[in-house]
């Protein structure tokens, strides 16, 4: 590999470290930009290219290279590539399918933990100087029900972490795999019994047409009175209105979210450590006045689930195997051939 060229786009000084360890015998460039028609003329000549989303790899500036045999988007989507332009020219695209299930299935419970034993309101307190336990009693999790709604990757994870503290767990998805629940311990029920069974409701699906205000006015009233609500998913998932009336009603003793309708749209979490995102988005504007973060009940994180330093790492990990394997000729995390 000690003649391939390869060009790192949107880079952080953290990733170029790990990467020239990784591709020694290669000739790797870097650079924090974009890769756009500004960039592109430093790198016309190479066999391989990684970037973000923020970089449209369109025909116009693919279209400029001249041996490219490659692209590795550090990214799980890849709409921001000419597939077609891609075939024609025989340039293969791999992506990063899988990087933080775990990591949000951990957040997820962190958010459970915080609601359960009041962890929030009992640092505040105790920072003030009270060290009182008025209003600070909590609950068990042993032998409560945990609702999943979605059984992909990341719920997979949950329901491993739920039965380590011995909590019964049921779930609803669109296909149901009865080996899957045997191995993990769970059981399938239809949507609406999971919602009034459940002591506290988990959200793990992906936002689209089908799913968009999943949870909504017509059917947060059937969940078990005094229930908890999870959302690490996406924020259009939960008509926030339906929320806080269920909320005001006691129907729910409380809320767990990392994700609110109002964000700006999202298509995958990394895009929010991008340096471009910011700029298209200001989302504190959006959310200080939401009435949400006013509910002493409601437990709000910034869209941090997915943020940890392994997630990150896995990522790049990916990324440099995505290479390796196609320069070995066996790819893997192939979206176009």
């Amino acid at each position: 590999m000690e003649n391939v060229k390869i060009a790192f786009f949107e880079t952080e000084a953290w990733e170029e470290e790990y990467v020239k360890k990784q591709l020694a015998d290669c000739q790797v460039a870097f650079f924090a930009e974009t890769l756009s028609k500004d960039t592109v003329g430093q790198v016309k000549d190479v066999d391989v290219i990684s970037s973000f989303i923020d970089s449209p790899l369109d025909e116009e500036l693919l279209s400029q290279f001249s041996n490219l045999k490659m692209i590795a988007t550090r990214s799980t989507g890849f709409d921001h590539i000419d597939l077609e332009y891609c075939r024609k020219k025989g340039i293969a695209v791999c992506n990063v399918p899988l990087y933080g299930e775990n990591t949000v299935a951990e957040h997820t419970f962190a958010l459970i933990l915080d609601l359960s034993r009041k962890i929030d309101k009992s640092i505040k307190r105790t920072r003030e100087g009270d060290f009182s336990l008025d209003g600070l009693r909590g609950f068990d999790l042993k032998n409560k029900t945990l609702g999943i709604i979605g059984m992909g990757n990341i719920a997979q994870h949950v329901a491993r972490i739920a039965q380590g503290f011995e909590m019964n767990i049921l779930a609803f998805d669109l296909h149901e795999d009865k080996k899957l629940a045997k191995k993990l311990g769970f059981s399938y029920a239809p949507f609406d019994q999971v919602l009034q069974n459940s002591d506290i409701v988990t959200l793990h699906v992906p936002h689209n047409d089908h799913t968009h205000h999943l949870i909504n006015a017509k059917n947060i009233g059937m969940m078990k009175r005094g229930s908890y609500l999870i959302n690490t998913a996406r924020g259009g998932i939960i008509e926030t209105n339906a929320l806080i009336e269920a909320l005001s009603k006691g129907i729910l003793a409380g809320a767990g979210l990392d994700v609110l309708e109002e964000e700006c749209f999202i298509k995958e979490e990394s895009q929010l450590l991008s340096k471009e995102f910011p700029k298209t988005c200001d989302v504190k504007t959006l959310l200080q006045n939401h009435a949400l973060l006013k509910q002493e009940n409601v437990i709000i994180t910034p869209h941090n689930a997915f943020n940890s330093k392994e997630a990150l790492e896995r990522i790049l990990e990916t990324t440099v195997d995505n290479m390796k394997s196609f320069l070995q000729n066996n790819p893997i995390n192939i979206v176009q051939k």
